[in-house]
């Protein structure tokens, strides 16, 4: 099935698929991007469940890696990756670490959720299962961040966080800033009991009217939750203009056929990539 809508462009190579944002695409002579399809593929390369990947698995996600890569015309020696644990931490990306392989399960990016730098050739690397994958861009100050927001992260406001980040770090201006949101798990599927629920009523009482954040699907015992609202709402609150937050507007567990979606995987779930770099 071709996911491409107005706001992306579906792309299917001889040996992967991915996606890409009509907006960043705008400026492909200075910036590479691209969010993985297939569930054949799996980018992986870290612990799960405190249980370590085989090394055949380890290298089949390098391959997927290299592949995917190669697509966009990028090394993936150029390939620094987050260690994700749903914190709101987001680090700026100045030197390369390793120089015969990529910067993945480095100590420098533990319990990191977020990657900015200012830097030509660091491809920055999120993954994901359902959650937020947010790619910024300042086409003005040459800047690009790649951010996991989950539903904790989204608590968190890790989004606002990477922008404040870039604010005072490189100068970015809020206006100047591009934010496209990758396939993640919609309201349609996002369904929380009444601990998460009140969480987010918490947190988000600034944000209004509230039906459209969180919807009772079960009287007084599940709610389903529309993160993507919310992250659109907090980053126009940040001040980015709202012709500038680009939604691909896909939901991992409708496509759960072309997107790994842990709420339909389950336990040995698959992970999607998003990468972003500088020319």
């Amino acid at each position: 099935m071709d996911l491409s809508n107005e706001n992306i462009i579906h792309k299917k190579g001889k040996k992967n698929e991915y996606l890409q944002f009509r907006k960043l695409l705008e400026y492909q002579d200075i910036l590479i991007h691209a969010y993985s399809l297939g569930t054949n593929l799996n980018f992986r390369t870290a612990k799960v469940n405190k249980q370590k990947l085989s090394q055949e698995e380890y290298e089949k996600a390098m391959h997927d890696y290299q592949q995917l890569c190669h697509s966009i015309d990028s090394d993936y020696m150029n390939l620094i990756k987050t260690n994700q644990t749903h914190t709101d931490c987001v680090k700026v990306v100045e030197e390369k670490i390793n120089q015969k392989e990529p910067d993945f399960n480095l100590a420098n990016y533990d319990n990191t959720d977020g990657l900015i730098t200012n830097q030509k050739e660091r491809m920055l690397c999120t993954t994901n299962a359902d959650c937020i994958l947010l790619l910024f861009f300042d086409p003005i100050e040459k800047v690009i961040a790649n951010t996991h927001s989950g539903w904790r992260g989204t608590l968190q406001r890790i989004g606002v966080k990477t922008v404040q980040k870039m604010v005072k770090e490189f100068g970015c201006k809020p206006q100047d800033i591009i934010c496209c949101i990758c396939p993640s798990i919609r309201k349609c599927h996002f369904e929380v009991g009444k601990e998460v629920k009140e969480q987010f009523e918490k947190e988000f009482q600034d944000i209004k009217p509230l039906h459209l954040m969180i919807e009772e699907k079960i009287p007084n015992q599940k709610w389903n939750i529309d993160t993507v609202f919310i992250n659109q709402i907090l980053l126009e609150k940040e001040g980015l203009k709202k012709e500038n937050i680009i939604d691909s507007g896909i939901c991992s567990v409708c496509h759960s056929n072309q997107i790994h979606s842990y709420r339909v995987e389950k336990e040995g779930y698959g992970l999607n990539t998003a990468l972003i770099q500088l020319k």
